[in-house]
């Protein structure tokens, strides 16, 4: 099957080398900054060399326009809502799509904790430093736009390798005092969705505000969620220079955790559960205040204070599936639950800037901004909870054995210049200075009723980070190059020993490395789009556990040492490519459009250098044995990620059929080939999954939508996990359909 999937792509190279040559002879003198899917409406979009107060000259992007795809948007369906951007991966273990899960370019995609996760510009994960997994998201029902810049964003916003992705929020299109939105839906396994919104504008004030509101029993047995979005913003508009707005965001679910399943169990049924008293709930609130302010023409300004208000909540049976979750027969009750709680408190505030100026005759620009950032995550882990089977978080001891606070503190400064050198070619240097502080205190364990702390440590460090741009337009497509150091930080699960015989490396150092682009994109003639390119990663420093004796002295007891061990690169070719084939063969044509795409990745990811140990024997004849990983494949890095589609639409109606082909992926550094007892470790298969949608739109303001997930009702998974959401390797959702029904008045 590989063999057809090259010839094919190989064939849609050789058809944009030839559009590509074909196009040179072209004598337009437009120069287009943003790249547009052709046709009436584009799907795709590239950020302006200038947006807003950022430079994104020379920085490989992708602007997603929520309104223009056919996609099922009501439970977040990554794998359509991201089909167009090369290189997604996806996990697909939550078909609730409560939480999106993704990262490209072979990095890991848990929680999008590789991207810097943004929502209107500001911060929405959990700790940016500490612990960065999203679990809130906003529901795309109410997103414009998803931009995403590539690793070049690590000057403007910081960390991490992947980039940074911004959901941008719905706001009044309208001059109306008063609007109303609303789009309901029902689908497979009980699942019921309702978004409505209301906003306007009246003379100086703008206002938006939105509910969603979602439920379902999910595919798979003990898989209920209930969740719900609010979502209110206010602006004050000074003049045309000054506008002052506020926004606050809450969210609130709770979800039935079914867990993973062995092999075994995966084949013989995967949409069966074995676990049924687990559950997942993660209260958040956002609050931003955005000051916009433009002192002349030359000059403008941006100031963002925002915080964060979250927790992570969750209780169950959290043993391998292997191990049943039965009626203890010494209390006749089942066994005790886990309950493990985290609670997030943070606070920054962003201040950017955007002066031009005249440089030899061509207008350059300065993007430059600071940023103050406190973070604090109290971890309360391992409690004893109830025997029951409802959601209760109550503990039956008066303590957690495990409850540590880790706090973050940070300051940044960045700056970067767009030289334009010409009317076609422009150069973007820029550098950024962090300094952070991160700290962890508190209780590792209690023994015998005592307590045993964590050593408390604090890690402080400044670092610059630099990089540099290019970008030379050709008419209506341009080159682009940059090269931009990154970072991640050490995360919480880094300073915290596993046991309190672990020792954590008191010089532990940050992940870092850089990423590089090459590429090349625009537009053919009025019916192509496309972009081209290769990408490296270099990703240093990454932190391990390896088995050392005490005092270095083999005829003493052994322990484990968290430090910094190793490197791994990844690389490789990515591709979009549309083009309007009814537009291409009759350019006159009342017919509609219809647009063909493929979306296509090649990506090598591989350890360089990752020092591991075993350890055999039993004291005092211990032997440790040093091995390293050096050539093992990245886990979660799949060689292939492909996405192909086509989409017919005219005035009314529009429809999206859909593939998207992923190879095998390990789940462990190690590449585990066969799957343990427990499903924890092993390769995960590669699979290819369909998926069609469509939209009818009827009396101006009305319109249906309706589509199939998964539409060969495919049997695949996308990762394996050793906790949460429960162990084993956890089943992607298989066929489902929805059908909605909306009005915009």
């Amino acid at each position: 099957m590989n063999i057809h999937y090259n010839k094919f792509i190989a064939s849609i190279l050789l058809f944009f080398s030839l559009t590509i040559n074909s196009n040179a002879q072209d004598t337009s003198n437009v120069i287009l900054q943003e790249v547009q899917i052709l046709g009436n409406k584009p799907i795709m979009e590239r950020l302006d060399s200038l947006e807003g107060v950022n430079l994104y000259a020379g920085k490989k992007n992708e602007v997603i326009l929520i309104s223009n795809i056919n996609a099922n948007t009501i439970t977040n369906n990554a794998r359509q809502i991201f089909a167009r951007v090369p290189g997604v991966n996806i996990w697909e273990n939550d078909g609730s799509g409560i939480q999106i899960s993704i990262a490209t370019r072979g990095l890991n995609p848990n929680r999008s904790w590789e991207f810097n996760t943004r929502q209107n510009g500001y911060d929405i994960s959990s700790d940016v430093f500490g612990y960065p997994e999203a679990y809130y998201n906003p529901p795309i029902e109410a997103v414009e736009k998803i931009q995403l810049v590539r690793g070049a964003a690590s000057l403007q916003f910081g960390p991490q390798f992947g980039g940074m992705i911004n959901y941008v929020l719905k706001r009044p299109t309208t001059n109306k005092p008063f609007s109303f939105e609303t789009q309901n839906a029902v689908g497979s396994y009980g699942m019921l969705s309702s978004y409505n919104a209301i906003g306007g504008n009246f003379k100086k004030w703008t206002y938006y505000a939105y509910n969603h509101s979602r439920k379902g029993n999910g595919w798979r047995d003990n898989g209920f969620y209930e969740v719900r979005n609010t979502h209110a913003y206010l602006q004050y508009k000074f003049s045309e220079k000054a506008n002052l707005s506020a926004e606050y965001t809450n969210m609130d679910y709770l979800m039935q955790q079914p867990g993973g399943l062995t092999d075994a169990q995966f084949a013989s049924n995967a949409r069966q559960s074995v676990r049924n008293r687990n559950w997942f709930s993660t209260p958040w609130n956002l609050a931003n205040i955005n000051l916009e302010m433009k002192p002349s023409k030359n000059l403008s300004f941006n100031l963002k204070v925002f915080g964060l208000l979250g927790q992570r909540n969750s209780i169950g049976f959290v043993a391998t599936p292997n191990i049943k979750d039965s009626i203890n027969t010494t209390i006749n009750a089942y066994n005790n639950r886990q309950v493990d709680t985290d609670q997030y408190k943070n606070i920054g505030s962003e201040l950017r800037g955007l002066y031009s100026y005249n440089l030899l005759g061509q207008i350059s620009s300065m993007a430059f901004g600071a940023r103050i950032y406190s973070a604090q995550t109290i971890r309360k882990q391992r409690g004893k909870g109830d025997s029951g089977f409802d959601y209760n978080t109550t503990i039956l001891t008066d303590k957690y054995p495990t409850e540590y606070q880790f706090t973050t503190r940070n300051f940044a400064l960045f700056v970067e210049n767009t030289f334009k050198l010409t009317n076609n070619l422009s150069v973007t240097p820029g550098i950024r200075f962090e300094n952070i502080a991160s700290s962890i205190a508190g209780r590792a364990n209690v023994t015998a009723g005592n307590d045993v702390n964590v050593v408390p440590q604090t890690v402080k460090r400044s670092l610059f980070i630099s990089g540099i741009g290019v970008q030379y337009k050709i008419k209506s497509t341009n080159i682009y190059a940059n090269i931009s150091q990154a970072y991640r930080p050490v995360l919480i699960a880094d300073l915290t020993p596993p046991s309190t015989t672990d020792v954590i490396d008191p010089n532990l150092r940050d992940a870092s490395g850089f990423n590089a682009d090459l590429g090349y994109r625009g537009n053919v003639g009025s019916y192509i789009h496309f972009d081209i390119g290769a990408f490296y990663i270099l990703y240093d420093n990454r932190i391990g556990t390896i088995r050392k004796f005490i005092n270095d002295d083999p005829t003493n007891a052994t322990y484990q040492y968290r430090t910094n061990l190793g490197k791994s690169a990844n690389q490789g070719i990515e591709g979009y490519l549309e083009f309007n084939a009814l537009k291409l063969v009759a350019p006159n044509t009342k017919l509609g459009n219809l647009n063909i795409f493929a979306s296509l990745a090649f990506i090598k990811a591989e350890y360089i250098d990752f020092k591991t140990t075993t350890i055999s024997g039993t004291p005092p004849n211990v032997l440790v044995k040093e091995d390293n990983l050096k050539g093992k494949q990245v886990e979660y890095a799949p060689k292939q990620i492909h996405n192909i589609g086509i989409t017919y639409s005219n005035k009314n109606f529009s429809a999206t059929a859909q593939t998207r082909i992923t190879s095998e992926v390990y789940s462990d550094a190690s590449n585990t080939e066969k799957a343990t007892t427990a499903g924890t470790a092993g390769k995960i298969d590669g699979y290819t999954v369909y998926d069609i949608s469509a939209e009818y739109k009827f009396l101006a303001n009305y319109n249906i939508k309706a589509g199939i997930n998964n539409l060969t009702d495919q049997r695949y998974a996308t990762r394996r996990s050793g906790g949460y959401p429960g162990p084993g390797l956890l089943p992607a959702e298989g066929r489902s359909f929805y059908i909605s029904v909306g009005a915009k008045f």
